[in-house]
């Protein structure tokens, strides 16, 4: 299992036709306050790496973090928040149009994070997403965040009814925390292998 990804912020962009060609690319991507921004903290055990906030919508531009060695030419993306932010209609459907502009056209982008809060479940937007990257072939890896705030008396349902609404198997669904720290090593192995660092 990997220790700290070595993960270095390199720029936000507005424009996802900006972003140069690079090697690969992983994207994280999850409803606004599913905890995106936390988990890249604890992948890179740095706590300071990305900006974390109480209020939903912090991320609003495309966060372009580099893994490995500078100049790798291998990219984790941290992408903006769907669903509920304080912010206007418009500023909304700008991000909208951005994020579907990076999914649909990026063609360096290896895989999906797709993070679902485990708390309480693929919510109606997270569902029309997984339809979304499924109908453009994304390959999507499910997470589930928060696993240390689900009671352990009901973690073993909320495991499968969680998998279930996926359309998954169990074993499909990785659970982390990123307080805790749980499943955070093998998803840094994860990461590592899918951008072909290992």
């Amino acid at each position: 299992m990997a220790g700290p990804l070595p993960l270095r912020f390199l720029r936000s962009y507005a424009d996802p036709t900006a972003l140069p060609h690079v090697h690969a690319e992983l994207a994280l991507m999850g409803r606004s306050n599913v905890g995106k921004s936390s988990l890249l903290n604890a992948l890179a055990q740095h706590k300071g790496l990305a900006k974390t906030s109480k209020t939903p919508g912090a991320t609003r531009l495309l966060n372009a973090f580099e893994v490995g060695t500078p100049d790798s030419g291998r990219w984790l993306m941290d992408l903006p928040g769907y669903g509920y932010a304080k912010v206007s209609k418009a500023e909304q459907r700008k991000w909208a149009t951005m994020l579907n502009c990076y999914v649909e056209q990026r063609e360096n982008l290896t895989a999906v994070l797709l993070l679902i809060d485990g708390e309480i479940g693929p919510t109606p937007l997270d569902l029309q997403t997984v339809e979304w990257l499924d109908h453009l072939q994304r390959e999507i890896v499910y997470v589930a965040t928060k696993a240390d705030k689900v009671r352990p008396a009901k973690r073993q349902r909320r495991r499968t009814e969680l998998a279930a609404k996926l359309g998954v198997e169990r074993r499909d669904v990785r659970w982390v925390s990123a307080d805790k720290g749980q499943g955070i090593p093998e998803l840094r192995s994860l990461v590592l292998e899918t951008l072909g660092l290992t």
